[in-house]
């Protein structure tokens, strides 16, 4: 019928791996900072339609990420103006989906990649590709304290990450880093959520 389209082979493309391109609005791989079963990569997916509210659509949500949404829907608003300009998030409904593909399922400490997510959904503009972004963000709009960062680093190289976004205030602990992982990754410092969303999403 004459229409062109592209399909992904198993051998190039898995959800699990993440790859160069961008990924489509509202999707951002993340760092789940889960204490018992380690740092698991996650992936979060949030679609926005007509409505109010952030809806989660996994069942049951898992506390940890149930209060990082909540933490990152209450930034949206309260910095409403620096993030999305004239658009009002409170005049729609997002809908957002936590892949966890690690042991670590909790969602925890992912503040941050979800108001990502959420900005990304609602501007339409899609996230970095090879991105992955961590970031403990709280309800005043500061970022909390990353626990072994280097441990998050190692496993962003072996998931075949080509950029790291991380808070400054780990900046530090990152002189622990193997030098040969400082040539596989390329790690990016953010200053404060604003930063990191426009660093994050593509032009």
């Amino acid at each position: 019928d004459g229409v062109e389209q592209f399909v992904s082979t198993p051998e190039l493309h898995s959800d699990e791996a993440i790859d160069s391109d961008p990924l489509p609005p509202g999707q951002v791989w993340a760092v789940s900072l889960g204490a018992e079963a380690g740092h698991g990569l996650c992936r979060i997916e949030a679609t926005v339609g007509p409505g109010g509210g952030v809806r989660i659509l996994n069942q049951p949500a898992p506390p940890a990420f149930r209060e990082s949404v909540r933490v990152a829907e209450q930034n949206l608003y309260t910095r409403r103006k620096e993030l999305v300009g004239d658009r009002d998030p409170r005049a729609h409904e997002f809908s957002i989906q936590l892949r966890a593909l690690e042991a670590d399922k909790s969602g925890t400490g992912v503040g941050l990649p979800v108001l990502v997510a959420l900005v990304g959904a609602l501007l339409e503009r899609n996230t970095r590709g090879g991105t992955i972004i961590v970031g403990p963000l709280n309800l005043g709009g500061s970022m909390e304290l990353l626990t072994n960062p280097v441990a998050i680093a190692e496993m962003a190289v072996e998931k075949k990450a080509t950029t790291l976004l991380l808070p400054v205030a780990a900046r530090r602990a990152l002189t622990e880093l193997p030098d040969e992982l400082w040539t596989k990754i390329s790690i990016e410092f953010y200053s404060d959520p604003a930063d990191a969303v426009f660093k994050a999403l593509v032009e």
